[in-house]
Parts: C-alpha cells; structure tokens; sequence
C-alpha cells in the first residue's frame, strides 16, 4: 500500500470522525439490541435501540473497533435518532454499495459516509465499516 494510499484513507475528517463517535454506551430497556463482529480484525460493535411508533426514537452503540468501524459508527450515531428500520436497511445496502460496487455515497441522512470513499480500494476494511449499520439494522428489526 502506498503512503498516498493511507493518507487518503485516513484522512483528517475520516480521524475526526473515529474521535467523536455519538450515543456510545448501552441503553437501560432497548426494545432490540444486536452484535456484529468481523472476523477478519476483531472489531466488535453492539448496537441497542428503542424503537417506537416504527422509528429508532433512543439510540447507543459500543464501539470496539478500528478507525474505520469508528468512523462509520460515528456517521451512523449522528443519523440514526428518527430513522425507520426501513431507512437504516436502506443507509447501509447504500453503503455497502459504495463500498463494493462504486456506487454513490448514501444519501441523505447518512451523506456523511463520503468521508469512507477511499476505503473502497481495501476490500479487508469493508467488513469493519459495515458492523454499526448492520448491527443497528438488525435491532431495529430490519
């Protein structure tokens, strides 16, 4: 990998992202919870919600995870609050897209994630990246 390489995927706003990850922690009643795990790192993510009146109306999330899987978990904490299961689905089939086909960056709520662009060219960082989406999907009941 060059050093151009890894300058651009970790770039400044990528860092800043990993640093300021919203909603860490658990909640005390999630109505769903749900964990996904890479195996190819370690990286760890449980992602709690209280779904009411079909949106995601609390959120937290426990982070154990590269910058990569922090970054995107923080993207994901800024949006979820007032997201359907529906939409959550929808955010991370987009990135995952983005990701793995060259697809746009998601839209809208979640247009944040185009700060994980570069990771396109490192198909080993996808499965870190994805982790909060799919977890917060899953307890969503996506």
């Amino acid at each position: 990998m060059a050093d151009d390489d890894l300058m651009a995927l970790y770039s400044r706003r990528l860092l800043a992202l990993a640093a300021d990850i919203p909603h860490l922690g658990r909640l005390p009643a999630p109505t769903g919870s749900a964990t996904r795990r890479s195996p190819q790192c370690g990286s760890t993510v449980t992602a709690h919600v209280v779904v009411r009146d079909g949106v995601v109306t609390d959120f937290a999330q426990e982070v154990r995870a590269c910058a990569l899987g922090q970054a995107s978990a923080a993207v994901l904490g800024g949006a979820v609050i007032g997201r359907t299961p529906a939409e959550l689905a929808a955010g991370r089939d987009a990135l995952r897209a983005m990701l793995t086909e060259g697809a746009p960056a998601p839209a809208e709520p979640f247009a944040a994630a185009e700060a994980l662009t570069p990771a396109r060219d490192f198909p080993n960082r996808h499965a870190s990246i994805l982790l909060a989406w799919e977890a917060a999907a899953e307890a969503a009941g996506a």
